[in-house]
């Protein structure tokens, strides 16, 4: 058989030749071989060897010629990579990325240049390289677009989504992932909208005007999810409900289950099928990726274990011999930090120390008379890494002892990265002991007792000293028992899994021996060796080179420790030279920090190293460092063959380390793969791609006795093909033998049987998962590429997140951010991993050359490894968790990252790149909506009851024509009961401030009329402004302007503080509706024309301004009566939350019929009280506080809002005081009191207690919050719940809803049933359907019925395209007729030719003849099983949100609160959210509440928490100072206002980030 592996296209060599010609040469190059079983050729060297001969070449591959020994390969020089990171970024030299702005950044400015166009070069046709999926054809249609860049909107750039398109062997596609240029953002803002996909289509284009793709790249998504990937669609039949049943099942039994009625909402989790995978963008595997061809593995075995004639039984054994027979051979030396030996250990004193720290341990340490210690229980070893001598006679008197020493590191404070988890594994092992030393003890944080802490997470622990005065010595007759090795556990050592949960590791005494003699026998140690350790003597091979193996063969071991080599990187070799040490064992970093700092010296020799070995020789970037050491070092007498790297997993012990050259192995062997083909899991030699290609080198071969193989990583362990990555697994009986106390993963990990592609088990005996990905390679050498800890699964494909901190340190990275402190982590988000780098970066690097770093590691990491990052976040030095041993607590850092406690200085996301499997925009066929053709048949439309609803009838009613006029109705008050109390007004502390009993109302509005008549000179129909505080002067003045004849305006007055945003609304409310006089008090007065003032507007153009305050006391000659009801009353002046300044006119009719709608709603009549903390300016609130009272003659308590600032507890305790059964508010007063109070009121707050102690609640029936939006569901049921023990009904709270057309459409009520709630699927919200579903279903919305319709009011629900009928249930906009809708617009400032339809519109068909008003509001009616009043069953009427407030996005309608909800969940610090769009992209502005640095953390957390229950990626983030999001009277956001600060950068953001 032919070993045939990709290594084969480095085997022939003569410099480019066709794919014809190369076929030919190699078939004569390889004819002498092929009778040849298994002699191949040794002359050919490792890279030549073939290893299955079923694979061809991929064209194009360039040759080499047959490698010198010891000529170093151009391929393999280690600065490779390096350069090709400088080349892959060559090509992105011209594009620019909108850099982040930051508050105290001058540097932004620099960075608005315009964009220059992309370099179109790298893509160019003659270079025969495929276009990149997705890329524009041209870039000509975008040159056009404003740049996000440019603050101001001018500006032009361009933008492509051109990335790295280098050809690939055999001319495969790359992988799309488009890095989206500078000022690709505004094309990025067009995300979604026009993308026209074709069916088969590849990962959404970020530009939205992708080419046809050639090809898609993803894996298909297996369609149910919480299935077996085996299972196929036909062996997963659907009930009615759509979950999944067994096949099994008879046909007719089936049938019957399918002809059942469906259950009316889908079910719960615990039933439900998430059809997520229905709206994936189901992305099928690339036709062209690479797969595996050669043959099946077979297991490797290593050669077998020597017999050596006076081998010990145990390891005890060894160290009882010598130290007896060569007491004063040098066991140990430790260093200080100097590097000065302060103690060398014999193996007499070992011998001794232990035996007598053995003896204490078991007789001299009892609780109640009883030994605290018996054999076989586990003790903790806490030991600095400084002190290898006290850890070593610790460690051996345990194993003296019968105990089970845990080395762990030594906690330095309470809150250790990582710390609560060894804790925990403390307590799993039940360890009540802890070893260390007295130095150590000391330095251990104290409680008050002065004992030692208890660490969070920790069990409770006795602190044992093992320093000489706490030890004894043993009696004469004492003997340690010395038995031969058993499988009895010996040592645990600790291990960290991805997630950062710590397992012990069990390794018995047989195992612990047979490691020993293992590595004895491949790394040739002979007695009385000299070696040199630098790693860590607690664990891995640091543990079994540097105490273990080193006492088995009676060796010398120089111990440095690491904080030696902080300060001098060269003591290790220093050492070496000093003690002509044979073997050194080290890391990567340790050769690499030594290469920093050599040049200093001089007279080194390495000579006497026979064996240098490299514990992680399986990192990929440990081949920089071997290469690079070599280069500097050859010259001082270090022999290239002498460096061994090894491949080492603490479950495993060490799988495969390179002999020491005079073992007479193979020479090693190097391999330069191709980086997509390891994505892929599949092994191929890279031709020409220079750019990505990881080198390898072998880490030699396998352990004498072992028996190793690859398996597959997923589902059933069977064996990988020849040319195919997978999991290192191991039999032999020197592995760990079980995760302490977890049988579950033991089995997994410790006792895998591997299977042929047959399904039959390759061995009897159970292998152990390395968790090393690797092949094995010609001359079987083992080649390791990666770590299951980093492995990163994106889309399909495997990252390793070691490969890509090599590329991100390639960047140039000693400027701006630390070698070491690098961490590479995958996060899930919306179903696919993603990938996160997070550096430390140094002080002294501006923000801009951050940035500038940041984008082209982007770029890099693109262009090498074909994959997006989605999040790369540069934080401040020494921030990152440290693992024990400097390097980065990965977990540790991936779990403060997804908390948002990273706290960064700088970051960039890239979601833009990277989310692929976005479900396909909505596309909206035409002509599927109903229309006029749809037959209606009754009332059905489309086969459901017409969504069509009325409040109760008032035609029938007697009181019908009784006063069509408010003046009249107040006249009439003031004769028959001149004194009844109408209203009270409160002040901040409770007190009554103000009152008006009928007849003082109506004398003062006279007074009012004859100013107005008099000192006014008004004709009837002039327009009055009213510039009043909230009280009785704003109702007097009301009726004052009635009874001369004028139309009143209410207007909330200026801020005196804040005169430069609330005076200019003033000014034009004032002239948009044409007053030709301003009614105010004195003080207003002076400040309207005040030098403030004058700064603000232009105060010379004010109409005549009159104050009330002192008026003669004049009667007014005649009232004034208007000829016809229809005339105008009032006008009603608002602005929405869109932005728009709108006012309606309010005819007489309209006003009385409101009045008595809400009256008998309400039933109101004068011996009522009602309570309202309102704002009087407009709607419904304007009508409650002017003109109820009036019409229905009950008392009104008037609190006004603004006093609630001072004293939370104003409206509740005069609510209690008055024993008010209905009160009125709104929700920014229902938020102030559930804030305000409800925090004090779980405090018990001194003061706000005593205000609440004697508030009495119970006397409520109902409390209607005044809103033009959907309820806010959570902030009312908060409020009951926290008022509910001062007596509140749970009942009482509900809502109300009016709008523009209609200031009030529903209105709770006194009678009638409770409102409802429903839940919604907010999937199918967004396409416009209501699908209800139950409580607690995944992306389920509640929803709260607005109250019940008032009486004479309809309410239908139209088509907002086709103005056509609606059926029950389904959302369309809510059209309004009634007596009390507003007449039209006076005027709308902002939108002139607004909407003449709004108040006059008719059905496209049916029901033609009726006029309705359009509310502009999305909603549905709901037929529910209860009845009301009249005893029909009761419609509900449900609010979904504003149309003009609606985002729509990829197709989609988006209600912005949905989103805002999701945002303020992400973090604690988000105390409020406001969402809007910008050119297509989605901007979320946050108000930050907590300290600025914590700013960056939310924009990781928002970015991902829109995409994972939106589907929507965030164009922007914008982080803001808590109280910058502008909030109008009703408490509703002012998105459209808070647009236009963030376009006119007026928000003084804390950090803007611009989401590529």
């Amino acid at each position: 058989m032919i070993h045939h592996n990709p290594f084969v296209s480095l085997s022939l060599s003569v410099g480019d030749i066709t794919q014809k010609g190369y076929e030919k040469k190699r078939g004569k190059l390889l004819a002498p071989y092929i009778p040849q079983i298994q002699g191949v050729d040794p002359s050919l060297q490792i890279e030549h060897r073939i290893q299955t001969s079923s694979q061809v070449a991929p064209p194009g591959s360039k040759q080499n010629k047959p490698r010198v020994a010891n000529s170093r390969d151009e391929r393999f020089r280690s600065d490779l990579h390096t350069e090709a990171v400088q080349a892959a970024l060559a090509k992105y030299k011209e594009r620019k990325m909108p850099m982040p702005s930051k508050r105290r950044s001058v540097l932004v400015q620099s960075s608005v240049e315009a964009c220059t166009p992309p370099d179109t070069s790298s893509a160019s046709e003659d270079e025969g390289s495929l276009r990149r999926q997705g890329r524009i054809a041209s870039s000509s249609p975008y040159q056009a677009h404003p740049s996000i860049l440019n603050r101001v909107i001018q500006g032009s750039s361009t933008s492509s989504s051109a990335s790295s398109t280098s050809s690939h062997p055999g001319g495969r596609p790359h992988h799309a992932t488009n890095t989206t240029s500078a000022s690709a953002a505004t094309v990025l803002a067009d995300l979604m909208a026009h993308t026209q996909l074709d069916n088969h289509s590849a990962p959404p284009d970020v530009t939205g005007l992708s080419e046809r793709s050639v090809h898609a790249e993803r894996p298909q998504v297996a369609s149910v999810r919480g299935l077996p990937r085996g299972y196929t669609h036909t062996s997963v039949m659907e009930t009615a409900d759509g979950v999944p049943v067994n096949s099994r099942v008879s046909s007719k039994i089936q049938q019957l289950l399918n002809t059942l009625k469906r259950p009316k909402r889908p079910p719960l989790r615990e039933f439900f099928v998430d059809d997520f995978e229905e709206l994936l963008d189901v992305q099928h595997p690339d036709p062209n990726q690479p797969k595996p061809e050669g043959g099946e593995m077979r297991p490797l075995n290593g050669e077998p274990l020597g017999v050596v004639t006076n081998w010990p039984p145990s390891l005890l054994a060894s160290l009882q011999r010598w130290g007896t027979t060569q007491p004063k051979s040098p066991c140990l030396t430790a260093l200080d930090n100097a590097g000065k030996p302060i103690y060398t250990l014999t193996y007499g004193k070992l011998w001794t120390r232990s035996q007598k720290l053995a003896y204490t341990l078991l007789n001299k340490l009892s609780t109640r008379n009883e030994p605290l210690l018996r054999p076989g229980d586990r003790v903790a070893l806490v030991f600095p890494n400084n002190d290898p001598v006290m850890f070593m006679v610790a460690f051996y008197a345990c194993l003296l002892a019968e105990l089970v020493p845990v080395p762990i590191e030594v906690p330095l404070t309470r809150k250790d990265a990582g710390s609560q988890q060894v804790g925990f594994l403390l307590g799993s092992c039940g360890v009540t002991l802890a070893l260390t030393t007295d130095a150590c003890q000391k330095g251990l944080p104290k409680a008050q007792t002065g004992e030692v802490v208890t660490f969070k997470g920790w069990p409770r622990l006795l602190w044992f000293v093992t320093d000489g005065k706490h030890v004894v010595k043993p009696p004469k007759d004492w003997h340690p028992p010395i038995r031969d090795a058993s499988n009895e556990i010996a040592y645990i050592e600790y291990k960290t899994s991805k997630e950062g949960s710590t397992m012990g590791i069990t390794v018995s005494h047989s195992a612990m021996l047979a490691h020993c003699h293992a590595l004895t026998q491949a790394c040739g140690y002979t007695e009385g060796e000299i070696i040199t350790n630098v790693l860590d003597f607690k664990r891995d091979a640091g543990l079994w080179h540097g105490v273990l193996m080193s006492v088995m063969n009676r060796m010398h071991v120089i111990s440095i420790p690491y904080s030696l080599m902080k300060v001098n990187p060269l003591s290790w070799i220093q050492k070496v030279h000093t003690y002509k040490a044979h073997v050194a064992v080290v890391k990567s970093r340790d050769m690499h920090w030594s290469l920093l700092a050599q040049r200093d010296q001089r007279d080194i020799s390495l000579s006497s190293l026979r064996m240098l070995i490299v514990a992680d020789g399986a990192n990929p970037w440990s081949i920089s460092s071997c290469d690079a050491f070599l280069n500097v070092f050859q010259a001082r007498g270090l022999r290239p063959e002498v460096i061994c790297p090894c491949a080492s997993s603490s479950e495993a012990m060490t799988v495969a380390i390179r002999r020491p050259p005079e073992m007479g192995v193979p020479p090693p062997g190097k391999a330069v793969l191709s980086m997509s083909g390891l994505s892929y899991g599949v092994i191929r030699v890279d031709t020409e791609e220079k750019l990505s290609v990881l080198t390898v080198q072998d880490v030699g071969q396998v352990m004498p006795g072992a028996l190793v193989c690859v398996i597959r990583l997923e589902g059933m362990p069977y064996l990988c093909r020849m040319d195919e990555v997978g999991e290192i697994c191991v039999s032999s009986r020197s592995t760990g033998i079980s995760y302490y106390g977890l049988p579950g993963m033991t089995k997994n990990v410790f006792e895998t049987i591997p299977v042929t592609s047959s399904g039959a088990p390759i061995s009897d005996r159970p292998f152990t998962r390395t968790s090393l990905l690797g092949f094995i390679g010609p001359d079987n050498l083992v080649f390791v590429v990666g770590k299951m800890d980093g492995l990163m699964v994106v889309s399909g494909r495997r990252h390793n997140a070691d490969d890509v901190v090599a590329t991100a340190l390639a960047v140039e990275p000693m400027k701006f951010v630390y070698r070491g402190r690098i961490a590479v982590f995958s996060v899930s988000v919306l179903h696919d991993e993603r990938i996160v780098v997070v550096a430390e970066q140094r002080p002294d690097a501006s923000e801009e050359d951050s940035f500038q770093w940041m984008s082209r590691v982007l770029q890099a990491i693109d262009s090498i490894h074909q994959v997006g990052v989605y999040c790369l976040a540069l934080v401040p030095a020494n921030t990152l968790p440290k693992a024990p041993l400097g390097g980065i607590h990965i977990s540790e850092t991936k779990q403060r990252f997804l908390e948002g406690a990273l706290h960064p200085c700088n970051v960039l996301m890239c979601p833009h790149t990277c989310v692929t499997n976005l479900p396909k925009p909505r596309q909206r066929q035409p002509g599927t909506e109903v229309g006029p053709a749809s037959m209606i048949v009754g009332n059905l439309v489309a086969g459901k009851r017409i969504a069509q609803a009325c409040g109760r009838d008032v035609s029938q009613l007697e009181d019908n024509d009784q006063f069509l006029y408010m003046q009249d109705v107040l006249q009439w008050r003031a004769q028959a009961t001149p004194d009844h109390p109408l209203f009270l007004l409160l002040n901040a502390k409770g007190t009554v401030a103000n009152t008006a009993s009928c007849v003082q109302l109506h004398k003062r509005a006279e007074r009012v009329a004859v100013a107005l008549m008099e000192r006014g000179r008004l004709n009837t129909g002039d327009h009055v402004a009213l510039v009043y505080p909230p009280g009785i002067d704003l109702i007097a003045t009301f009726y004052g302007c009635l009874y001369a004849g004028c139309v009143p305006i209410t207007v909330r007055p200026p801020h005196p503080q804040n005169l430069t945003t609330t005076l200019p609304t003033v000014k034009m409310i004032v002239e948009v509706s044409k007053s030709v006089c301003i009614l105010t008090t004195q003080a207003i007065m002076k400040l309207l024309k005040s030098k403030e003032a004058a700064a603000a507007v232009d105060i010379k153009m004010w109409p005549l301004i009159l104050d009330t305050d002192d008026l003669p006391r004049k009667r007014i000659p005649q009232i004034y009566k208007p000829p016809t009801h229809e005339m105008l009353a009032y006008l009603d002046f608002s602005v929405s939350t869109t932005g728009i300044l709108a006012g309606v006119k309010m005819s007489h009719a309209a006003t009385s019929a409101l009045c008595r709608s809400i009256k008998l709603q309400c039933e109101l009549y004068p011996s009522r009280q009602i309570a309202i903390c309102l704002d009087p300016y407009c709607g419904l609130g304007f009508a409650l506080w002017c003109l109820c009272s009036v019409y229905s003659g009950h008392q009104s308590i008037l609190v006004p809002p603004l006093e609630l600032e001072t004293n939370p507890s104003l409206w509740l305790s005069a609510v209690s005081q008055y024993k008010v059964r209905v009160t009125f508010c709104s929700y920014s007063v229902m938020e102030m009191c559930t804030k305000g109070l409800g925090s004090f009121y779980y405090i018990f707050d001194q003061i706000n207690a005593a205000l609440l102690r004697n508030v009495n609640l119970s006397c409520v029936r109902t409390c209607m919050v005044v809103a033009e939006e959907r309820p806010r569901i959570t902030l009312t049921q908060s409020f009951s719940k926290i008022f509910k023990d001062l007596g509140l009904s749970s009942r009482a709270v509900s809502t109300t809803f009016g709008c523009r057309v209609n200031v009030a459409i529903c209105l709770q009520g006194t009678s009638g049933p409770d409102p409802t709630t429903v839940y919604l699927d907010m999937r199918a919200l967004r396409h416009d359907r209501v699908r209800l579903v139950e409580r607690g279903s995944p992306h389920s919305l509640p929803l709260m019925e607005s109250g019940k319709i008032l009486p004479g009011v309809k309410v239908i629900i139209a088509n907002t395209e086709t103005k056509g009928p609606l059926g029950d249930s389904h959302l369309g906009e809510i059209w309004v007729s009634g007596p009390h809708n507003a007449t039209g617009y006076y005027t709308v400032y902002g939108e002139e030719a607004l909407h003449a339809d709004h108040f006059s519109t008719r059905l496209s068909f049916g029901d033609t003849q009726t006029v309705w008003a359009r509310t502009g509001y999305l909603g549905f009616l709901r037929r529910t099983d209860l009845t009301d009043a009249s005893g029909e069953r009761h419609d509900a009427l449900y609010v979904v949100g504003s149309l003009d407030e609606t985002l729509e996005l990829r197709g989609m309608r988006y209600h912005p609160i949905d989103i805002e909800t999701s945002v303020i969940r992400s973090h604690k610090s988000i105390a409020e959210c406001a969402v809007f769009t910008w050119t297509n992209l989605l901007v979320v502005v946050v108000e930050l509440e907590g300290s600025e640095q914590e700013a960056l953390d939310l924009v990781a957390l928002v970015t991902n928490v829109v995409l994972e229950e939106h589907y929507l990626i965030v164009g922007v983030v914008v982080v803001v100072d808590h109280g910058v999001i502008p909030i109008n009277s009703r408490g509703e956001k002012q998105r459209m206002h808070l647009r236009d600060g963030f376009l006119a950068d007026q928000l003084d953001p804390i950090y803007v980030a611009y989401n590529m």
